[in-house]
């Protein structure tokens, strides 16, 4: 049977455009389907919109820090629109070098949904179909709302970057890395943030200490963080909620509220521990589910998850043999640098004759809170029921913000077994821990001893020294 392309991609994110440019490589016919803006997630609404906000909310600290390093600096206020305006003319800039990327690889871009008729059959919004041997869907993922009264006044993490205006109050739900993330950028560029979680402590599944500092690091940042919190009530705010939120916060026997800001408009929100405010934004980072609804899959035949994922073998292949999927719409592990790797892997598989399954095992990655997360490996607790390991960590003021008198600390941890002495599990919170990560990484990867970390001379002064130099074990399991 002749088919119009030898693959076709669905999704026009990372994972799928560089499918589609190695896939073209190789003499295949590619075509391409995105129904809203190349790049996906990460460029248009994820990865690099949200640090390049972390990093513009970093300047906060820094007139501080500069003052107090003999500086004379007069500090300013953030100029929410100025910045909005040049972030979106970046994101275009980033989705135009994605086209021409597509463009000068031949590959044929369809600006449309495309939703599966059959294992070989695509259809478009405008009605065309068209015909592949190889189908790869690679449509990520999107942030959902809970299923509560007054959930649709809120916003979720694709909205914060086009607001008109910066809140003067948030109210974060979740304790997730999104929403970790997002209390830690929206205080630093002057918002009043109060997190909401459910749970004992953010970040669950990662390092236990860890997550406690960084916790205490936020809160001593100023975001009002309330562990085993959640949303009992929420809607539109009155003008007798609006009167009481323009009173002095209390908390005891009256519910506290905190006032409203902006348009003079609010929302009002009741928490399970009873206290009551008003906020001018509630931000829900409660979870994300695969863009599957609507694709035509089960029709297809292709096996979708009770969470809407597409299943796949270690091959990126559903059950349909003609039919692929990458990244996030499959629900294995949810970066940005893992899709494209899956995408890799699939070129290989179907275009180069290279059977090569995806490496999920050690992947590094980092959380950009305030203070920063650096992780690769197991978790101490994960570990301990692996097998017995040695603990070695270090947590102290590092020398820059010691100077300036800031009370930030840093955490260096190494998780060893007792038995091969391989590093199982690294983790780091200080200033730059995804660039440390990275680099050590590299070494766990390759399945480096504590001995192989003992043996490498430590550059000094730095912070990373210390993951060289703790000697000691601080504990055993």
């Amino acid at each position: 049977m002749a088919f119009d392309y030898d693959l076709f991609v669905i999704g026009g994110g990372s994972g799928g455009v560089r499918a589609a440019r190695v896939a073209a490589a190789t003499g295949a016919k590619v075509a391409l389907a995105e129904e809203y803006r190349m790049g996906g997630t990460c460029v248009i609404r994820g990865c690099v919109p949200k640090k390049l906000m972390v990093f513009a909310s970093g300047y906060s600290e820094m007139f501080d820090d500069a003052r107090a390093y003999g500086w004379d600096v007069t500090e300013g206020s953030f100029d929410w629109p100025k910045f909005r305006g040049h972030l979106h003319k970046e994101l275009d800039r980033l989705e135009g070098i994605y086209r021409k990327l597509l463009d000068g690889s031949g590959v044929a871009i369809f600006d449309a949904r495309a939703a599966l008729k059959d294992p070989h059959t695509v259809v478009l919004n405008d009605g065309r179909e068209v015909s592949a041997k190889h189908i790869l869907v690679a449509t990520g993922g999107r942030p959902v709302m809970p299923d509560i009264s007054g959930a649709e006044l809120g916003i979720t993490s694709n909205d914060i970057f086009n607001l008109d205006d910066m809140p003067r109050s948030i109210l974060i739900i979740g304790g997730g890395y999104i929403a970790s993330e997002f209390a830690g950028i929206l205080n630093g560029l002057g918002v009043k943030v109060t997190q909401f979680y459910r749970g004992a402590q953010i970040l669950r599944g990662f390092d236990g200490e860890a997550r406690g500092l960084i916790a205490e690091g936020m809160r001593e940042k100023g975001v009002d963080l309330h562990l085993g919190t959640n949303i009992v009530e929420m809607r539109a705010a009155t003008d007798a909620d609006m009167s009481d939120a323009m009173g002095t916060p209390m908390e005891g026997g009256k519910p506290a509220t905190v006032a409203s800001g902006g348009s003079g408009s609010g929302i009002w929100v009741k928490a399970s521990n009873g206290i009551e405010r008003v906020f001018d934004q509630v931000m829900f980072a409660t979870g994300r589910a695969a863009n599957t609804d609507g694709m035509g899959l089960e029709q297809a035949g292709v096996e979708v998850g009770r969470r809407g994922e597409i299943v796949v073998d270690e091959y990126s292949q559903t059950k349909v043999p003609s039919v692929y999927a990458i990244g996030d719409v499959t629900n294995r592990v949810q970066l940005t640098p893992v899709a494209i790797r899956e995408g890799m892997a699939f070129v290989e598989t179907v275009f180069k004759g290279n059977p090569t399954p995806v490496d999920h095992d050690l992947i590094p990655s980092a959380v950009f809170t305030q203070p920063e997360f650096g992780t690769i490996g197991l978790s101490e607790e994960d570990a301990r029921e692996v097998e017995p390991v040695e603990i070695y960590c270090s947590s102290f003021k590092p020398m820059n913000h010691a100077f300036a008198g800031r009370s930030d600390r840093v955490m260096m941890k190494l998780v060893v077994s007792k038995a091969t002495r391989k590093v199982l599990g690294c983790h780091i919170v200080a200033d730059h821990a995804g660039e440390m990560i990275q680099l050590a990484g590299i070494a766990v990867k390759m399945g480096a001893t504590k001995e192989d970390f003992d043996r490498t001379v430590a550059v000094h002064p730095t912070v990373a020294e210390e993951l060289v130099t703790m000697k000691e074990p601080v504990r055993t399991a």
